[in-house]
Parts: C-alpha cells; structure tokens; sequence
C-alpha cells in the first residue's frame, strides 16, 4: 500500500511539472505574436484606445484652407489613436457662410454633450465661444486675430475653456506688400474684394493697407456682403487697379475662382493670403500649409482628450514658418514675366514653386 501511494503521488508531481512546462511554452509563443485562443490571449492588456470620445466641429464655409485645416485635425487624432468610426465620433456642421445658420449650429453644438469642440474661421469661433459652456474644451482654427475677435482676452493664458491656433501672422501679409512693392514696380493701385463684415478680413485689410503706404501703393476696396457678388467687384477693379488682392475673407475665398477668372482674362497679377489659393490659381502669396495648421491645433486636442490639458492654461499659437509661394502656371495666365529676383525670394522652391 506504501509503495502504492509513493508511486501517485510521484505521478501527480511529474503531471504538476509537466503543465507548468507547458504553460510557460505557450507563453513563450504569445510572446512571438502568434494567436492563441487561451485565456493568456484573452487576459492580455489592449494596445489600441479604448475610451470614445465625442467631438463636434463647427466650419464657417465649405473652401480649400477650411477644409484642409479641418482635414489635418482629424489626422493628428488618427495619428493618436483616436480614429471616426472607431473610437471617436465625429460631428460636422456647416454654415455655409450663413450668419443665422452659423448661430443654429453654435446653438445645437452647445446643446449636446461633446468632449471637445473645434471652431474653425472666426465667425464659427465666436458663435461657439459665446454659447457652449465653460465646462467643455473649445479649440479654434483659421482665426485672423482671436483678441480683436474677442475669443480670448490673452494670448499667452487664454483663461475659461477656449485655445487653438491663430492662421495670420502679420509679418506675412507685410513681406507680401514688400514682394509686390519690389518686384512689380508699375503697381500704384491694389484692389481688394473685401465682405467687411468679416472682422478677420477688416484686421488683414488694415495691415495691408499700413506696409503698402510706406510704398506709396494705394488699396482699393471693391466691398461685398455675400459670394455671388464677388464676380461683379472683382470685374469693377479692372481698369482702376493694376493688380488685386484678397485676405483671408471666407465670403471671398468661397468665390474666389470668378476673381481667377477675371484675372487671367485681364492679364492683371492676382495675389491672395492662403497657400490654397495660390493653388487654384492666384500668382502668390506668403503663407504655410493649412493641413499644417489643422495638425498643430489637432495636436492641441489630443492633450486635452488624452493627458487632461486644460485649454485656458494652452497658449495660442500662430504660424511661424513663412515662406513666398509662387504659381508659374498662374503668372503665365496672368502675363507676369518671373524673374530670378523672385524665385530666389522663395526659401524652399522645391515645395513653394508651384509649376
């Protein structure tokens, strides 16, 4: 009977044994990444984001820098980890360069519970501003000037629940004048399609108007209040000006390929404040990526969803590397003869000479 029991219980150790030898065997071969259907799998910690986040975005108007400025917030909260559909829902609302809609959606978006909302152009920035509550983070995008605005009272510390990313510096609109004064030598009159109830374009305008004085270039306004006049204004500037301008003025940019157009069929130099523009077809302008500005307002986001960052305590930010775009394509639409002077003005001709 001893020798009996002796005999299980040393079968029962070498059972013991041998199932620790195959536990740590299987997690040998977790460790290499190859499925197992055990509980070892099932226990492991999850590497991708598991919280949802809810955000609503606010966009004053449907046009190339807006929608690119909002195309790279949503990549640097994919590059997060927080992607639509997955772990993050995403809603979008615009108003179509409507005053009464732009407040509805400020209304609405205030009436819902998001963890973040993202205001992009100044009037949808004030409209959210104005009407969401203290307790929910706003960032703003595509703002001229955000104290002028009134969305925040300091730069540095905005304070309450309001940050985000300036799209003006003012040195580029004045290196802009200085290119026009320098290079294009027969321009004594700069026409401007402006909507001036548009306090963005109203600040842009004024700073233009200041570096051009000191060239003795007159501006001259052609004013609009919706899109389907800037056709008209821009034809009014033929024969009065001798090359046109626009700011970053949503009411503008949104019509701005009849100001192309016009132009092109005049042989007058068109230059613009957004890289976008430039793009479609005005001849230059000093400016940065919007999808650049998007992503650094993104990066704003995912401090405040994932590490908790209070907006107030984040400082505005504006763009800092400038740089002279130029479209060949455009100066020979537009009969500008490109000089050597002006493209070595260009820092980086590789990505800012548009052929």
């Amino acid at each position: 009977m001893k020798r009996k029991k002796i005999w299980l219980g040393l079968s029962l150790c070498l059972t013991l044994v041998t199932a620790g030898c195959g536990s740590n065997n299987n997690a040998a071969v977790n460790s290499g990444n190859t499925p197992n259907s055990g509980t070892a799998a099932t226990e492991a910690p999850a590497s991708t984001e598991t919280k949802s986040y809810k955000i609503a975005i606010s966009q004053y108007v449907e046009h190339p820098s807006l929608d690119a400025t909002r195309e790279g917030f949503l990549a640097a909260l994919k590059d997060a980890g927080l992607v639509e559909g997955e772990n993050l829902k995403v809603n979008l609302e615009n108003a179509q360069a409507d005053q009464a809609n732009n407040l509805s959606i400020a209304q609405k978006i205030a009436a819902d519970g998001n963890d973040l909302v993202l205001a992009i152009a100044t009037p949808s920035a004030q409209a959210v501003v104005q009407n969401v509550k203290k307790d929910t983070p706003v960032l703003f995008a595509a703002v001229t000037d955000p104290l002028d605005a009134k969305i925040v009272t300091d730069l540095e510390k905005p304070g309450a629940n309001v940050s985000g990313a300036s799209d003006t510096n003012p040195a580029a609109i004045s290196q802009l004048m200085d290119f026009i004064a320098e290079q294009f030598p027969n321009v004594k009159k700069l026409g401007l399609v402006i909507n001036e109830g548009e306090q963005n374009a109203v600040v842009m305008s004024g700073i233009a108007k200041e570096a051009l004085d000191k060239h003795g270039i007159e501006l001259v306004k052609a004013a609009i209040t919706n899109t389907s006049e800037v056709k008209q204004a821009a034809e009014s500037l033929v024969g009065r000006v001798d090359a046109m301008y626009i700011t970053l003025d949503n009411t503008v940019v949104s019509g701005v390929d009849t100001i192309i157009q016009t132009a092109n069929e005049h042989k007058i130099p068109f230059f613009s404040s957004d890289r976008d523009t430039v793009e479609k077809g005005a001849f230059a302008t000093v400016g940065f990526k919007y999808y650049d500005h998007g992503y650094q307002v993104g990066e704003m986001a995912v401090e405040i969803l994932k590490d908790g960052k209070n907006p107030g305590e984040m400082k505005v930010t504006m763009q800092e590397k400038l740089d002279l775009i130029l479209n060949l394509k455009a100066a020979a639409a537009q009969g500008i003869e490109v000089t050597d002077a002006m493209k070595a003005a260009v820092t980086d001709p590789d990505n800012n000479i548009i052929q």
